[in-house]
């Protein structure tokens, strides 16, 4: 159709420039087209990869056994072993602790008494809530107490015995959380390697119940050799 003041050389000028923009792609190298079917293949890839990763170690940690309850925990026990033990805090050992005492269960009760994360007994959370000021409002039931009662009573452990080593040390201060600081002492003078715990003085029964030996010399062994290493990421470990 005939229309009045139509630009008929715009028109053509349009349409040569749509078959040479048609020619660059139809004869574009064959070496450019494989560069960048390269690099979609690679993006691809690398998309892959990363959902897989990602996949992997979510389910690797929960293989590994670290209860979902722990991830809720993480800075508060950071921040209150921190505040007690210094920046270079052993929170991969204090996060294996908690793992062995109650599996991060806030109302975890024992059938001895014994309650919440750190599984104080009553007379232990009153004792060390007059002891100490900021934990004077005794509330083993409550995360952050539990957390803040557990470091500071390693604390106070650990700068009562003495070892050949820090991991031998704090190896003492968990059999002392576990089992009373006078039976540590006993073991240790009963002891011809009186500064190593694992393997060697926690393994000589002071005059307790077999079973109880059993248990306390389990307890400074599960947590620093089982347990720690799954929490590496959180921080060190007093046997690193």
């Amino acid at each position: 159709m005939w229309r009045p003041n139509t630009n008929w050389a715009a028109f053509a000028h349009a349409d040569q420039a749509r078959r040479e923009a048609r020619k660059l792609t139809l004869y574009q190298p064959s070496w450019h087209r494989a560069v960048e079917t390269s690099v979609r293949t690679v993006l691809v890839l690398l998309l892959v990869a990363f959902v897989f990763l990602g996949s992997v170690a979510v389910t690797t940690a929960s293989a590994q056994g670290i209860p979902r309850d722990a991830q809720r925990h993480q800075l508060t026990l950071k921040r209150e072993a921190q505040r007690v033990w210094g920046l270079n805090a052993p929170v991969a050992t204090f996060a294996a602790q908690v793992h062995q005492e109650s599996r991060w269960r806030e109302n975890a009760l024992s059938p001895v008494g014994a309650v919440g994360l750190a599984q104080f007994m009553p007379s232990t959370a009153r004792w060390i809530g007059g002891l100490y000021g900021d934990l004077r409002d005794v509330a083993p039931l409550n995360p952050t107490w539990a957390l803040r009662g557990l470091v500071t009573y390693d604390k106070w452990l650990f700068d009562r015995v003495k070892a050949d080593n820090e991991c031998e040390q704090m190896a003492f201060a968990l059999s002392a959380y576990n089992g009373g600081l006078g039976w540590v002492y006993k073991r240790q003078r009963l002891s011809p390697q009186p500064g190593v715990c694992i393997g060697a003085t926690c393994a000589i029964n002071p005059g307790i119940a077999p079973a109880n030996q059993r248990e306390n010399e389990h307890y400074p062994d599960v947590i620093l050799n089982k347990h720690q290493p799954l929490y590496r990421t959180w921080g060190r470990g007093a046997c690193e």
